[in-house]
């Protein structure tokens, strides 16, 4: 068997990954290249592989990053069927045509330009139209349900906790009477977010592909310090008479701001401020994310179930029109804008930039990731002149940067999530990071899990080695189960707790003997 990495191999963006068993090829993720221009210029090449060579398409979620080229996919002649979870395969209902609508104007823009100049004329990668087009080979699947996709392959979706609907992927392959078992992590959430619930524990892999985007950064230690700093510069920015404007993706993003602005609100601690949401796409996910309320953690559907909802409130204005975002810009204060992109690359959240960035009453307020490259990242870093439109926008606003908004787990929850495997991959893959991030990673997790890995090159082709055998991975578990019952013991519990432990512990036993002789897969 070999995989190979198309996207996100040294870099954040492109999620794109590919088993070739030798009679069937799977591929998890095709998503879209972000950044510089050089990354996105891959966007318009053609696949490295015959689309119609691809038997199945498992989805993580449902970011661009991660879907984004899945109607280029569909348009060069894949016919096979793509897997997702039901929350993710809706948000792909609203977010693909979007992108196909982006494909289409920006190339329109440039074809303008190519025109005037004599040059040869653009193509969009997709239309809207292919975008509808893909959504047909959608199939919905639950979280712990086993899907057959032939004979000797069986996958299953747990909650990554990312964003909504979010998944982990573990995917067992039966040959030559072994059994080889890979696990995508995709993206992993971070702990304690609104609405989703944090990610989901796996026990084995014999192959782990696993992101590292957080790889070399720590969240705040207190989550609640977001809320305070999201308040701190709302009612400064109020003071000086200015705008807030807040770049961020449609998905997650800006629901998990609606949240906070919500506790705040009720709390007394929001100033009068107009609340917009400059997005059709946003308003369409919000509508799904109330749609999957299944999907919630405790704490929003407690929410929910006491009669408050923290997407509704008074204060709170849907922009849909381009002519509702252009009035924004007649305003100059009291206002929060949340638009995207979220790293400013493209959307109405440039207009805005345009119209504030230069004035010293208005805040940015930047809650997400930037990739290298972005004009996000770019402001971030301190660049004190940027170009919008054709015109030079000197940087004169308060720029306010909330990491602890991430989606993301951080080093020290990537590496407690490796630690908790009882089985330690004999291959694992670093994807989804910029080289520094993979390379902090690999260190942290050879010092403090024991395991070492391995940063792949983009278009890298890796043999897999073939799973091993169950006797051998329940000496692993075993070893583990030892290792950590130990560390309990020595926390010297009381005896219901040290019984109720060891209860579990032989149950455990004999499931992995039951397994052992059935031959059948171990569980999560």
């Amino acid at each position: 068997m070999f995989l190979t990495f198309y996207g996100a191999a040294g870099i954040v963006t492109g999620s794109c990954f590919l088993i070739d068993t030798g009679h069937c090829r799977i591929m998890v993720d095709c998503g879209m290249f972000q950044g510089p221009k050089e990354l996105r210029q891959l966007n318009y090449q053609p696949f490295p592989f015959p689309p119609r060579s691809i038997d199945f398409l498992l989805l993580t979620h449902a970011h661009i990053d991660h879907s984004g080229l899945i109607p280029k996919l569909v348009k060069h002649g894949f016919r096979g069927r793509i897997i997702a979870t039901a929350c993710t395969a809706d948000l792909c209902g609203a977010l693909l045509p979007d992108s196909g609508h982006i494909q289409e104007m920006e190339v329109e823009r440039k074809n303008r330009k190519a025109k005037r100049s004599g040059r040869p004329l653009l193509e969009p990668i997709y239309t809207v139209d292919d975008a509808y087009e893909s959504l047909k080979y959608f199939e919905k699947v639950d979280y712990g349900e086993e899907i057959t996709l032939c004979d000797d392959i069986t996958v299953k979706f747990q909650d990554a906790g990312h964003i909504l609907g979010s998944a982990l992927i573990e995917l067992w392959v039966r040959a030559n009477r072994t059994h080889t078992k890979f696990v995508f992590s995709g993206d992993l959430g971070n702990h304690g977010r609104p609405f989703v619930e944090d990610p989901s524990y796996v026990w084995e892999a014999d192959c782990l592909v696993m992101e590292s985007t957080y790889g070399n950064r720590l969240h705040p230690p207190n989550p609640t310090d977001n809320k305070e700093l999201l308040k701190n510069a709302i009612c400064r920015t109020y003071e000086k008479g200015g705008n807030v404007i807040i770049p961020a993706f449609a998905v997650e993003r800006t629901q998990h701001l609606l949240y906070d602005l919500y506790l705040l609100r009720r709390e007394g601690h929001l100033p009068p401020m107009d609340i917009y949401i400059d997005s059709p796409l946003a308003t369409a996910v919000t509508k799904i994310f109330a749609k999957h309320q299944d999907c919630y953690d405790a704490e929003a559907r407690a929410l929910i179930e006491a009669g408050e909802h923290p997407l509704e409130m008074p204060e709170l204005k849907y922009s849909l029109t381009v002519e509702d975002s252009r009035r924004l810009n007649e305003v100059t204060g009291g206002q929060i804008i949340i638009a995207g992109s979220g790293m400013c690359d493209a959307g109405r959240i440039r207009h805005h930039l345009k119209h504030n960035l230069w004035r010293p009453e208005s805040t940015i307020i930047f809650v997400g990731y930037q990739a290298q490259g972005t004009l996000g990242r770019r402001i971030l870093e301190g660049e004190k002149m940027v170009r919008l439109f054709g015109e030079d926008i000197i940087v004169r606003a308060d720029i306010v940067n909330i990491e602890g908004f991430s989606a993301h787990a951080d080093q020290n929850m990537l590496a407690e999530w490796v630690k908790e495997f009882h089985v330690v991959p004999q291959q694992l893959y670093l994807v989804h990071g910029e080289i520094e991030a993979a390379q902090e990673l690999k260190n942290v997790l050879a010092r403090k899990v024991g395991v070492s890995a391995h940063i792949p090159r983009l278009q890298e082709t890796v043999a897999v080695k073939p799973g091993r055998g169950y006797r051998e991975k329940l000496r692993q578990v075993s070893s583990s189960l030892l290792t950590r019952l130990e560390e309990f013991l020595n926390r010297k519990p009381d005896q219901d707790s040290y019984l109720e432990v060891l209860d579990k512990v032989v149950a455990l036993e004999e499931y992995l003997e039951d397994k052992i002789k059935d031959g059948g897969s171990f569980g999560t």
